[in-house]
């Protein structure tokens, strides 16, 4: 059920760290004292350039080392450290990296200073605050060092001063520092670059003397008022295989939406970078706005098809305005988002009546998952309250695994259909016989005991094989499946199936068998109105059309063999039943006969047809009585015409897409 939902998903709300990037982040750049330095990003290549011994830069790498929960795993002696594998989120795996880089140098380590730096009290990261801050005690310093890193913006709040070449300057909310903050924070996040923000203050000696009691619930020290030290930039590039994925899906009319907790500029970037937001046609107001040289608040809206909106702004929305937000625009991030947000985001697309699929990690991402049409959980970074949530689990954390998904579950519909579709078609050969005996009172052209040759034998292989059909090469081109509308079985399937290619197939099990009653002496006017005499068990002497008498065992013999050819005559026509349901658009000849299983499946079918008829023995027991060779044939021509017939209708398919035969037959 899952995977059939997954295939007709019209929404994908999609984690941008891990799902839509590597999850491999690195210390790229950092900024402080006004400047902006690369790192090491290339194992066994040093590119950094900044150096420990700068004062402004011994601060930042320091908080960096303190305020992070990162390990190294043990065993990894020999590894380059940037090779090394390590405990702990991917963000703070990349700061351990870029400090133990820098402490190398020194010929100490983080583990090292983390000693030196004996933690007091933590208060661990969260949605809501964006930012971590613990307490550490100062080696020969009666002090305690508070650490905090975070949200840049959300960290340049609650400082009042910036450390600039060792000493400390006042910052006032019109400094210009913020400005050069700003702009860096603009540069380093229009790289697609993930930013985090780093202050510190050393707490009054006399107000948290050495023991004092800190606490986290009622936070008793200051969080406010704090010394800005710098930024650290990490890049986390995008899978490989993402841009693909996304062309895919907008090909196949689905909207991707990336719904992440970074800053709008690194969100906006990545998304161009993968192409949720196309570079070439798609402008946001800021992209108009700098093209234009006008603020953002004079932009035209008309001239903007797709949105980054922050979660501050989101929150201040109404139900109202984040409707027609999503009706306005195709391409949207939502960036610096909460967990909660992304509940708001999956109800407001199925209030416009999508079909949401959802990726989550975390415990707060359980009530999105559930609310979703799919939910589906990271099976690498995933909490197990949110695996427990989720309809899927990604084992790869891969966006483009949930792309693959949806392309099967479009395969496991299309194939049931095709299915069914086939399945279908031969009740008519088999209910009109029946029809036939009770309105013309003709001799029983088919018998139950050959019905269930077909139903439980004959068909049940080729029925299985088409589950095994590869997709067809327009299933990704298709818009998503309406599921109030597109079900399994619709009138357009029972039309074709019953209407069409059954009537065919009835007419062939029909001429095979007044072929026979003709040979035989009985012309298809004598049958009519011939059932009472027929079956009268006295009657030995029923008179064919050249007068010749029919005893009543002789009767039976000749119907029995009818049943035969009739069932031979649906097997024949079943073989271009099979092949015609291998797709539901395409020709056979762009599909191809490559489905093995099917075309055993055939010859099974033809196999166990001729055994039925030729196996000694069988005429007593289950009255199915060997055919002429000749007898064979006459349903051939019946096969082709439903062959060339349902070529014709798909050429037409897709010659007029959306004309009459569409809308009457494309099921």
């Amino acid at each position: 059920e899952a995977v059939e939902t997954l295939g007709s998903t019209s929404t994908i709300c999609s984690d941008k760290t891990g799902t839509l990037t590597q999850n491999r982040m690195t210390v790229a750049h950092v900024w402080f004292d006004e400047k902006i330095l690369a790192g090491d990003t290339v194992p066994g290549k040093k590119d950094r350039e900044f150096d420990i011994n700068q004062p402004t830069c011994a601060a930042l790498i320091r908080i960096a080392s303190l305020c992070n929960r990162a390990v190294f795993l043990t065993g990894q002696e020999d590894k380059e450290i940037l090779k090394k594998d390590c405990q702990g989120d991917a963000s703070e795996s990349a700061l351990l990296k870029a400090v133990e880089l820098c402490w190398k140098d020194e010929g100490t380590d983080t583990e090292e200073v983390r000693k030196n730096h004996k933690k007091v009290i933590e208060i661990p990261f969260n949605s809501t605050n964006k930012y971590q801050v613990s307490v550490h005690e100062v080696p020969d310093n009666e002090q305690h060092l508070l650490v905090m890193k975070g949200a840049p913006e959300r960290i340049l709040d609650r400082c009042s001063s910036i450390l600039l070449n060792g000493e400390i300057i006042d910052m006032p909310a019109d400094s210009e520092y913020r400005a050069k903050f700003e702009a860096a924070y603009t540069k380093l996040g229009g790289m697609g670059e993930r930013v985090l923000g780093f202050c510190h203050s050393f707490l009054d000696a006399k107000e948290f003397p050495k023991g004092f009691a800190f606490n986290n619930e009622e936070v008793n020290f200051p969080l406010e008022g704090l010394t800005f030290v710098g930024l650290m930039a990490m890049i986390d590039p995008p899978r490989s295989a993402v841009p693909e994925a996304v062309a895919k899906c907008r090909s196949a009319g689905i909207k991707v939406i990336m719904v992440t907790g970074d800053h709008p500029i690194t969100a906006a970037a990545i998304a161009k970078n993968v192409g949720i937001i196309d570079e070439k046609t798609s402008k946001t107001v800021d992209d108009v706005a700098q093209e234009m040289g006008i603020p953002v608040e004079e932009v035209d809206p008309k001239l903007v098809n797709a949105a980054v909106v922050h979660g501050s702004k989101l929150k201040e929305m109404t139900s109202d305005d984040l409707d027609h937000l999503l009706e306005d625009h195709h391409e949207i991030v939502f960036a610096r988002t909460s967990p909660q947000q992304k509940l708001i985001i999956v109800e407001a697309f199925q209030r416009a009546g999508q079909i949401v699929a959802v990726t989550g990690d975390g415990v707060n991402d359980s009530p999105a998952l559930k609310k979703a049409d799919i939910g589906i959980a990271m099976g690498i970074a995933g909490s197990d309250v949110s695996k427990e949530a989720a309809d899927m689990i990604l084992l790869d954390d891969n966006f483009a695994s949930i792309v693959t998904g949806v392309e099967e579950g479009r395969l496991i519909f299309d194939n049931l259909k095709k299915s069914i579709a086939y399945t279908l078609t031969s009740n008519i050969p088999e209910i009109s016989p029946f029809l036939f005996f009770i309105v013309l009172s003709i001799p029983l052209p088919l018998g139950t005991v050959t019905i269930l040759f077909i139903d439980l034998g004959t068909d049940l292989w080729p029925a299985i094989s088409l589950a095994y059909e590869k997709a067809e090469s327009d299933i990704m081109s298709r818009m998503p499946r309406d599921p109030q509308k597109d079900r399994l079985v619709n009138e357009r399937l029972i039309s074709v199936s019953y209407g069409q290619i059954g009537m065919i197939q009835a007419s062939a099990g029909f001429f095979v068998y007044f072929v026979i009653m003709a040979e035989n002496g009985f012309r298809p006017s004598r049958l009519l109105g011939l059932r009472k005499h027929w079956d009268d068990i006295d009657n030995e002497a029923v008179e064919d059309s050249y007068g010749q008498e029919w005893s009543y065992a002789d009767r039976k013999i000749l119907e029995y063999t009818c049943h035969s050819a009739f069932f031979v005559s649906i097997v024949i026509v079943q073989w271009a039943d099979v092949i015609i349901c291998k797709t539901r658009k395409l020709s056979v000849f762009q599909q191809g006969m490559n489905n093995w299983v099917l075309n055993t499946g055939i010859l099974f079918e033809t196999a166990l047809a001729a055994f039925m008829c030729y196996t000694p023995g069988l005429d007593k027991a289950l009255r199915v009585y060997p055919l002429r060779f000749w007898w064979w044939l006459p349903a051939l021509p019946f096969s082709f015409t439903i062959w060339v017939y349902d070529e014709c209708r798909r050429y037409l398919l897709r010659k007029y897409p959306g004309g009459w035969v569409e809308k009457e037959t494309y099921y």
